[in-house]
């Protein structure tokens, strides 16, 4: 790395040895071993933190094509219909092609440690993963948990 032989390293250890004295080379040793461990530790983390927010900009991969793809074609318009635009819109409520698997009953979802609460055909709603979601039949159910409406669906129940 530094192209340091062996004569080199003696010579800065022994000179090390005269500065620093034979009592406080050890100690000295230790704070810089730590002292490297420590920006090696930070090196890497700030490492993995730009590779995070780098892979955050890239477009997800295709989905992998089936056993025989079908030959390119222009979609029909019943196609069309059956895809919606509003897959990535998360403000679109859910259609039936997109909609949340939900338990008969509860009309109202909610992510862990979050602070709102949709109704079921939510857009917002497909972003939660499953273990995620808290579900609530009633807004009460959810007010009493500390959540507030999403301003997006604006949950209700008929008094």
């Amino acid at each position: 790395m530094f192209d340091i032989g062996l004569q080199e390293l003696i010579l800065i250890f022994v000179i090390a040895l005269l500065v620093f004295g034979p009592k406080n080379l050890p100690q000295l040793g230790r704070s810089l071993g730590r002292a490297m461990r420590e920006f090696k530790r930070a090196s890497a983390e700030f490492e993995s933190t730009i590779r995070s927010n780098l892979e955050i900009d890239e477009v997800d991969p295709p989905p992998s094509p089936t056993s025989h793809p079908a030959p390119l074609e222009t979609p029909t318009p019943a196609v069309e219909a059956a895809v919606p635009d509003s897959t990535l819109d998360p403000l679109a409520p859910a259609t039936a092609a997109t909609a949340v698997e939900v338990p008969p009953g509860e009309a109202f979802v909610a992510q862990r440690g979050a602070r709102l609460f949709h109704t079921r055909d939510c857009g917002w709603v497909r972003r939660v993963s499953e273990p995620e979601r808290v579900y609530f039949k009633h807004v009460a159910e959810a007010r009493e948990a500390s959540l507030q409406a999403c301003p997006a669906c604006e949950p209700w129940e008929p008094a």
